[in-house]
């Protein structure tokens, strides 16, 4: 398989962003932009073999730049939130840039999202590399960060790497939205499946408490396939939660998490060495944005599941680390498996 790269538009500053194409023998269709390692499209065929868009995202360069949502990025140094956006390491005390809630949230104003990465296709993968300063966005050391896309048949593969000059925090992710009815309607009536018997609670500006409780008998309880819109009137707010996977997956072969949207017989598999994902139900999407082809954005209109180690980790003992030292390699993987039924 070839991967074309294309012209996608200019920033501000004058510097090019490439758009890179990939497509399957299954008739999956994949676009990246090297702003942000942003996931600009994704086209999988439905039951009928009728393709159709099932990301959320922007035609042209300027709504990634206008409307930084993190539609499809790369999330970094650390996703999800940190408290006060505060954190001590190794006896230090650091503050980071912090949202309008006082929290710090998927990397900051100028997170990974933001950040235009060098691209180089790698055979039949895209290779994005990134260097993060010592300092950039109040973070300690230099982060040297790589993340390779890749398409197989039904899978989409992302594979990241990460490595440190100086003790530091680090938990990347990818930040896609997924309707599978191709935003004809919200999300609501996908039926979700997670295997995951465990949960981290979270206060009103979704910053954990610190407990990791059982889903049973909660409206977190997907370890039996439900529709998202089931249990929703019972979450204030609505999903926007991590949820512990009840196995560790380092060899990818269990698929972790699973959505199947009963219109269009479209089925999203999730496998992931992470021990997390963020599970997302767009309840900030408020039709402010207008993405592809002119679909309103509105709430509700995707869902996410983000691979994840614990948010807001370094100020949690239990939680598992996120703490990256000289000579250590961060790594994980996480598929994406498309089918139709």
């Amino acid at each position: 398989m070839s991967i074309r790269q294309t012209e996608f538009g200019t920033l501000p500053d004058g510097r090019k962003v490439d758009l890179f194409s990939f497509e399957s023998d299954k008739g999956v269709k994949l676009a990246v932009i090297n702003y942000g390692g942003i996931v600009q499209s994704l086209t999988t065929p439905d039951r009928d073999g009728r393709p159709g868009e099932i990301v959320l995202g922007f035609d042209a360069l300027d709504g990634y730049v206008a409307k930084p949502n993190c539609y499809g990025a790369l999330i970094g140094r650390v996703a999800n939130r940190i408290a006060g956006g505060r954190f001590t390491l190794e006896g230090l005390d650091y503050q980071l840039n912090v949202d309008g809630a006082g929290h710090s949230l998927h990397g900051g104003a100028e997170g990974f999202n933001r950040k235009l990465w060098d691209a180089d296709i790698d055979g039949e993968r895209l290779r994005l590399d990134y260097v993060s300063n010592d300092g950039e966005e109040h973070y300690p050391g230099t982060l040297a960060a790589s993340v390779w896309y890749s398409l197989v048949g039904n899978d989409l593969k992302i594979d990241y790497e990460a490595k440190t000059d100086q003790t530091t925090i680090v938990n990347l992710t990818n930040h896609s939205f997924f309707n599978l009815n191709c935003c004809a309607r919200d999300i609501l009536a996908h039926e979700a499946r997670l295997q995951a018997e465990r949960y981290t609670p979270v206060d009103a500006s979704l910053i954990p408490t610190g407990e990791i409780a059982p889903v049973a008998g909660t409206p977190m309880d997907f370890r039996k396939a439900k529709p998202i819109g089931r249990d929703l009137e019972d979450v204030p707010g609505g999903y926007d939660h991590n949820f512990v996977f009840s196995r560790i997956n380092p060899g990818l072969e269990d698929w972790l998490a699973e959505i199947y949207d009963p219109d269009s017989g479209r089925v999203l598999k999730m496998a992931t060495t992470e021990p997390c994902a963020q599970f997302y139900g767009g309840n900030f999407l408020d039709g402010s944005d207008i993405g592809h082809g002119g679909v309103v954005h509105k709430k509700h209109f995707g869902v996410c599941l983000e691979a994840q180690r614990h948010p807001d980790a370094i100020n949690h003992p239990n939680f598992d680390s996120i703490v990256l030292d000289p000579g250590e390699t961060y790594s994980q993987t996480t598929i994406y498996r498309f089918e139709a039924r």
